[in-house]
């Protein structure tokens, strides 16, 4: 039998994208007994990173199980849409409310520790969800190894990155012309305090300039995006 096929077969099958499974986890508790559910994305038992999303909008994701379905919303948010995007041997995803409590994500964050113990865990945000990743800098700074702010609101104008123990990085679309996220104040926290910045272009703009699928959203890069991310998480090892 010619080795020629078998050699094909396992070439595509190293080229082939890692399969991520879904799975709404209700581990993570309250000393009450009240739940923080996230949404786990993962192709992998022992991923290297875990990327905790915190999405725009109103933040409440809703994650619920109707009819043995995973029901979610802020589906059409960029993090939350572009989740396979991240996952892969390497990175999982952890979706879930955005919040500005450090109780809420003191728990998350010893459930996830629990889980892989290993991993390392970058929070990120975008659009209203930078709001608490700001806001939580200093209070992760030594529980988590970095956050992203992306598409970040306004206040990113006086964010110091370089303040934190962790490492911080602003992404934001250049032509993001979302009067509350303006690309300005993402700029002068890199040359005011050199807080790292990846500048993104290009793409498709439509419907409102705040919303998920405007330049806001980096609407047709998205995988650029997700790899501008991905490259910079990897150079911190």
């Amino acid at each position: 039998m010619s080795l020629r096929p078998l050699l094909l077969a396992a070439f595509l099958l190293c080229t082939l994208p890692a399969r991520a499974d879904t799975e709404l986890v209700m581990t993570a508790r309250f000393p009450n007994g009240d739940p923080v559910p996230y949404m786990l994305d993962s192709a992998s038992p022992r991923p290297k990173y875990l990327l905790v999303l915190f999405p725009g909008g109103s933040g409440d994701m809703n994650l619920r199980m109707e009819d043995g379905k995973i029901k979610f919303g802020l589906y059409g948010n960029f993090l939350i849409r572009s989740r396979p995007l991240f996952v892969d041997q390497d990175f999982a995803t952890v979706s879930t409310n955005a919040t500005g409590s450090e109780e809420r994500v003191q728990v998350l964050l010893d459930d996830l520790k629990r889980r892989y113990p290993d991993a390392k865990v970058y929070l990120i945000g975008t659009s209203n969800g930078t709001g608490p990743t700001m806001s939580l800098a200093g209070f992760l700074q030594d529980k988590v190894a970095g956050e992203i702010h992306t598409s970040s609101r306004a206040q990113v104008y006086s964010f110091d990155g370089k303040a934190y123990r962790n490492r911080q990085l602003v992404v934001h679309h250049i032509n993001d012309w979302c009067r509350v996220t303006p690309y300005s104040a993402a700029k002068r926290s890199n040359e005011k305090f050199g807080t790292e910045l990846i500048t993104m272009e290009g793409g498709i703009s439509t419907g409102s300039e705040c919303e998920a699928y405007a330049h806001h959203g980096y609407n047709g890069i998205e995988k650029e995006t997700v790899d501008a991310i991905k490259t910079w998480i990897r150079k911190g090892g």
